[in-house]
């Protein structure tokens, strides 16, 4: 089976300069991925199509398919000329767990929430983080999404997908994923971490994308206390934030940046109120 390209090359006329120029441009790819669990889909995503194991453990993980790494068994995934099937094999107890509660959904990269069954589901409550003792800078705030900017070769040829990564004071960005879905990023991230064996609860989660109350869902689910992000929450991110015990910063601009929940993570601890 050849691997599906995250990126092709396409003819396109761009004008430049006040002239018509003829020539390529590389974009990403975007193709249906379908996570399927005991023979039945269960959801159909559009993503890019690279690190698709980290993104089945991590989307599994966030939707509270499983609870752990170890209650999938196996994944393996096949390609067709329509999209991508992940199959993904779980154990006994959480794939009888997962027949009891089985539903269908749909999610475009645009919204997480799409498909889901009712309004408890959309504002599900989350873990409590806060008794994460982690704290961070203001440097290593400025660090992470720093880092992160760099860190993203797919993004650095088409300007079109989303990254997050998982940044561990000390030791700087230990894992980067991107998409051209900014949740679809956040769990392949999510699976990363898993996989390589780290607690969430030692890092910060750093993404590129506006911060919407999925986003604080699927940090916390991993059971990160700290989520930053380049662009502006939503108010409903914030008040799941607070609930969660998460410090939540964002419109990280350089030097400067914005903290709206539990800034006692922040080092020295001390804020100004002069605006």
């Amino acid at each position: 089976m050849t691997e599906r390209p995250s990126r092709i090359a396409v003819r396109r006329t761009a004008r430049s300069g006040g002239v018509m120029v003829a020539g390529e441009r590389i974009v990403p790819e975007e193709v249906p991925i379908a996570f399927s669990y005991g023979g039945s889909t269960h959801a159909v995503m559009m993503g890019t199509p690279a690190d698709l194991e980290d993104f089945a453990i991590g989307f599994s993980l966030t939707e509270g398919i499983i609870a752990r790494r170890d209650e999938i068994s196996a994944i393996e995934v096949v390609e067709s000329e329509q999209g991508i099937d992940v199959q993904v094999s779980l154990v006994d107890e959480a794939a009888l767990a997962l027949t009891a509660r089985r539903r269908s959904m749909a999610g475009p990269v645009g919204c997480g929430l799409c498909g889901i069954e009712s309004i408890e589901q959309a504002v599900r409550s989350v873990p409590d983080v806060s008794a994460a003792g982690m704290t961070i800078s203001h440097e290593q705030i400025v660090e992470a999404i720093s880092l992160l900017n760099g860190a993203q070769p797919l993004h650095r040829e088409t300007r079109a997908v989303h990254g997050a990564g998982f940044y561990v004071p000390g030791q700087g960005l230990v894992a980067v994923r991107e998409d051209v879905g900014r949740h679809n990023a956040l769990d392949k991230l999510c699976g990363a971490v898993v996989r390589l064996g780290l607690s969430g609860a030692g890092g910060v989660v750093a993404v590129t994308s506006r911060l919407s109350v999925e986003m604080v869902q699927k940090a916390a689910i991993l059971g990160s206390p700290v989520l930053i992000a380049i662009s502006a929450p939503t108010a409903l991110a914030i008040r799941t934030a607070e609930q969660a015990g998460m410090t939540l910063i964002a419109l990280v601009r350089g030097e400067d940046f914005e903290i709206f929940t539990h800034s006692h993570r922040i080092q020295p601890g001390h804020i100004s109120d002069v605006a």
